[in-house]
């Protein structure tokens, strides 16, 4: 406006010069018409110049009006300048009033908006809950999208900007957000998550940030890697590389001081606005250093204090600011467009990553600038590196929104004054401050922060502002930077509120020595340090962090505690960590000792983990006191099967894909062959002679190449040319009649044991998870003994466990009297405890104690312990393999002795995702409580036969464990209704009926 009016005085003295000029010369040669003539020329001229300025700049009162303006603001700026604390109470006066209209509009009803753009996410992702749970804390009332083009907010011509107060676009929604949302568009109040123009700054796909191919800052010492912007991060060790290698002719780099630090530090950054330039550095960084095999979470100031003391510390700080406020500026200025000066998102936000490096010096350079926020490097990103991720993001969202949704105008009143009665150089403006709106929003923003900074510091600008070489190089490339005099005038006096703050925040410090030596000393979020001894008094979870993720119903709140989620039958583990509210409380999973985090196998079916909350601060009490319980009901869906109603083939499979144990034979279904001649039966015809045939599953299926197309409720074992018969429930009985039968094993041993119980008995009455011993004297009405005892009893240190030897020498003196035949018999074995030394003993204390002549069944080894589970011994896949290889040995050794041999490794290896309930993963079995009117239901195991006309199914089913394979009838035998009890799995009731021929080979003709 100065500029104008000058330029139209120049414009009124050259005229009158002219005219003088012109009349001296109608004296001299000039007649009354030609004078007359040069007047209109110049009236006309005169005439057109201030249309001119009419149309460029508006009504000359206008002009006068804006210079009146302009001369007040600037004197006004000076005025607050010289007192910033008079201007801070007046801000903080305007800041109530506003806090009051606010929450006045939310008394009334009025509604504020938040639109979260879930992109990649889903609803149940805990990102989205905790923006979701924020929002409605500060009153928001938040809507749920993909996309902004699916929002309806979004659906507007112009650009989406009615409706709503903030918009957060999540990872998969930034493009959907820059496409729809006109951010020139934004009302003063709207909020964004986003600020396009450093999105667009550090997002070159080339690695090469944008601005460092700007032309204008040939010569600038900027001190970050030409290929920061997407390039992988540098080896910590290649120091060298990093600071004195590749680097752009243009950017010079500046000498390194030593000794100093060596270390990878990487900063989380939050960008508040662009013109003028604020930003603020969050406490929690990323360090990595040659002591370090990963990265880790920690505090920035006592990392550097620990590393380089407290004077080096306060100076390497000051660098990382510094550097990163350049780069910072330099990216604003140079993607700032002209015509969004005015017309721009103010209150737009921007959370960055850098990541720097030390290499023998205070003064860091920057290897790598993101946006969004990265957590590379962490031992566990997906835990750690989230849980670390959604406490800054709440950080930041409780530091950016104010404590009410509220938006109350900035309209000040006539009436309006400043604290001492007086408006400042006696101008309107917003609140008689002599600013616009959008500075007014900027400044209490900015002085919200300032007061208020959590775990947030000051980046840019600095606490001290002083004019460096690359500021004053910035002002020459860029001679409009900070728009003109007002918003030069405007950055002056942002430097000065922050220094006043500054001064204050000294002499606070100065009153406390420790204080200032450690910084931040209040705890939010870190979760690596320490925090105070102090007692748990907020018991509650503040998220349960799961992978893979899981959709909780009801969905997460610190004050439900139980809760249900369903996982497709693929997923076999659940990582679990759930993260406290209060650092004070400690988490343990299942048990008092129990992990904090753990990997848990998914068994078919039900599962529970309990999450205790601890307080471990009661030194008075033997186990940590549980102060609150988290239940967590788990349901892993069975196989999808697909229904046979039409033409359908027969496959078969030894292993699965998953888990090859056998690396020499093929995986997965293929299709059966047929019969090798025509006069071959279609199905075996002989019992097999033993339980260690080898035999595959088999299954219909539309096709052998897809196995989503098979009816999984049809799958059957298949022994090689043989069956293994299957008795009805009065042959089971009268083979079981005047026999005792002992179980010597784990769990997967008594599991057998129960099933041959209800089998014999029609029902289960009983039942427990021994870890002893067990003695059943009423089975088959009784006429039958069962005993059973648990070994080994790995709970014990290794001394105090009893050996194989006394342990089955005991089951024996409590079994007594026992006969020297058939019918005495002995079934031991477990999952993979046993091997061919046991075999020996177990012959041994038979020979010694007269029973040589029993029937001995041999359990072989199973699959289990193959999955990643914490707390338990894991088996590498080469350990699965030598398993295979000692269970043959196994068996090989059991038929030496003469003894039976089920093979449950060859029945388990194929089916090994079908565990139940069980941190193991080797329980094929569970027994489950029956109503009484509710019965269990055993069907024979079926056995499609070969040779069948391609496509079709035979109409009569055999088994291998039928009297015939020819047998045309389902043989199901269905318990009484006073069953109590039910063992249920489908592969445990395979190999435990292939037991039950075993034991009743004689009535079977075999």
């Amino acid at each position: 406006m100065v500029c104008l009016y000058s330029s139209a005085s120049k414009v009124g003295s050259e005229a009158g010069m002219f005219l003088r000029g012109l009349w001296t010369l109608r004296r001299r040669y000039c007649s009354g018409r030609l004078l007359l003539l040069g007047v209109a020329v110049c009236l006309f001229y005169q005439t057109l110049m201030v249309a001119r300025s009419r149309f460029k700049g508006g009504p000359p009162a206008a002009d006068e009006r804006n210079k009146s303006t302009m001369t007040g603001a600037l004197e006004v700026f000076d005025e607050l300048l010289q007192d910033p604390s008079r201007l801070i109470s007046t801000l903080e006066a305007l800041e109530r009033e506003i806090y009051v209209k606010g929450s006045n509009q939310n008394r009334a009803g009025r509604v504020t908006r938040a639109v979260v753009l879930t992109g990649q996410h889903v609803a149940a992702d805990t990102e989205v809950q905790l923006f979701q749970r924020i929002l409605e804390q500060r009153g928001y009332e938040v809507s749920l999208s993909r996309y902004a083009e699916t929002n309806t907010a979004q659906r507007h011509d112009n650009g989406g900007s009615v409706g709503w107060s903030v918009l957060v676009c999540l990872s998969g929604s930034e493009k959907s957000c820059l496409r729809r949302v006109s951010f020139s568009h934004l009302q003063p109040h709207q909020r964004v998550n986003m600020i396009p123009g450093l999105v667009g700054a550090f997002s070159d796909v080339d690695g090469l940030c944008r601005f460092q191919t700007d032309s204008r800052l040939v010569g600038l010492a900027l001190r970050i890697n030409p290929s920061a912007c997407g390039s992988p991060l540098p080896k910590l060790g290649d120091v060298r590389h990093v600071a004195h290698g590749d680097w752009n002719p243009a950017i010079t780099t500046l000498n390194l001081v030593s000794p100093g630090l060596v270390a990878m530090v990487t900063v989380y950054v939050l960008v508040t606005s662009v013109t003028p330039l604020t930003a603020f550095l969050h406490h929690t960084g990323l360090v990595w250093t040659n002591e370090d095999t990963d990265s880790h979470t920690t505090q920035l100031k006592p990392f550097l204090l620990q590393q380089l003391g407290p004077d080096a510390s306060h100076e390497a700080l000051d660098h990382v600011k510094e550097v990163i406020g350049q780069v910072l500026r330099v990216a604003a200025l140079t993607n700032e467009e002209p015509s969004s000066r005015h017309s721009r998102c103010l209150l737009c936000f921007q959370l960055m990553t850098f990541t720097l490096q030390f290499s023998g010096s205070l003064l860091p350079i920057i290897v790598k600038a993101e946006t969004d926020l990265h957590f590379d490097g962490l031992r566990d990103p997906g835990f750690d590196g989230q849980i670390a991720k959604e406490f800054i993001l709440e950080d930041a969202l409780l530091f950016l929104l104010p404590a009410h949704s509220g938006q109350a105008s900035l309209k000040s009143p006539s009436h309006t004054e400043t604290g001492n009665g007086q408006r400042y150089g006696g101008c309107g403006g917003t609140y008689g401050l002599c600013l616009p709106e959008h500075q007014t929003l900027l400044l209490l923003q900015f002085l919200r922060q300032l007061r208020t900074p959590g775990p947030f510091e000051l980046l840019y600008p600095a606490a001290s502002p002083q004019r460096s070489p690359i500021q004053d190089f910035l002002f020459r490339s860029f001679p409009r930077a900070e728009e003109s005099g007002s918003g030069l005038h405007f950055s002056a006096l942002l430097d000065r509120v922050c220094s006043h703050y500054t001064e204050q925040r000294n002499q606070t410090y100065r009153t406390n020595k420790a204080e200032t030596q450690t910084g931040w000393n209040q705890h939010s979020g870190s979760q690596d340090l320490p925090g105070d001894k102090e007692r748990c008094v907020d018991p509650h979870l503040r998220q349960l962090y799961t992978d893979p993720p899981l959709t909780l119903s009801p969905p997460f709140s610190p004050w439900v505690k139980d809760y249900r989620a369903e996982v497709p039958f693929d997923v076999v583990t659940l990582r679990l960590r759930p993260e406290p509210i209060s650092p004070a409380c400690h988490i343990h999973l299942d048990e008092h000792r129990g992990p904090r985090t753990a990997n848990y196998p998914v068994g078919l079916g039900n599962s529970i983990i309990n999450i205790l909350v601890t307080d471990e601060l009661l030194t008075t009490e033997p186990e940590p006191v549980v102060m609150t319980i988290y239940t967590l009901h788990m349901y892993r869906e069975s196989r999808p099967s697909l229904p046979m109603f039409g033409e359908h083939v027969m496959c078969g499979f030894v292993q699965d894909c998953g888990l090859v144990v056998q690396p020499d034979q093929p995986c997965g279904l293929e299709p059966l062959p047929g019969p090798l001649s025509p006069g071959e039966p279609l199905a075996p015809t002989r019992p097999c002679t033993s339980g260690d045939v080898p035999g595959r599953w088999v299954v219909p299926c539309l096709s052998c190449a897809d196995n989503r197309t098979c009816d999984w409720r049809e799958v059957a074992w298949q022994p090689e040319g043989c069956y293994h018969p299957l008795l009805d429930h009065p042959q089971l009985q009268d083979c079981m009649m005047y026999r005792k039968v002992m179980f010597i094993g784990d769990s997967t041993n008594r599991g057998m044991m129960y099933f041959l119980m209800e089998r014999v008995n029609s029902s289960l009455e009983d039942w427990g998870k021994a870890h002893d011993s067990l003695i059943y004297r009423k089975v088959n009405q009784g006429h039958t003994h069962v005993s059973y005892s648990y070994y080994p009893q790995f709970w014990l240190e290794q001394s105090h466990r009893p050996t194989f030897q006394r342990a089955l020498e005991q089951l024996i003196l409590r079994s007594r009297p026992l006969e020297n035949s058939r019918q005495t018999v002995l079934v031991a074995g477990g999952v993979q405890w046993l091997n061919t030394n046991h075999l020996r003993i177990m012959k041994e204390v038979l020979e010694r104690e007269g029973l040589q002549d029993i029937m001995v069944v041999v359990k072989s080894l199973g699959m289990g312990f193959h999955l990643p589970v914490d707390g338990i011994r894991s088996l590498s896949l080469r350990g699965v393999q030598e398993l295979y290889r000692e269970n043959s040995n196994i068996i090989t050794a059991a038929k030496h002795y003469g003894y039976e041999v089920i093979d449950t490794f060859s029945v388990t290896m194929g089916r090994y995702k079908e565990f139940l309930q069980g941190r193991c993963a080797c329980h094929f079995h569970e027994v489950e409580k029956l109503s009484f009117s509710k019965a269990p239901l055993h069907r024979k195991m079926k056995l499609l036969r070969h040779g069948e006309e391609s496509g079709t199914r035979t109409s009569g089913t055999g088994t291998g464990l039928s009297d015939q394979p020819t047998q045309q009838r389902q043989d199901q035998w269905v318990g009484s209704n006073s069953s109590t009890y039910h063992v249920r799995g489908a592969v445990n009731q395979v190999y435990s009926q292939i037991l039950l021929s075993r034991l009743c080979v004689r009535d079977t003709g075999n």
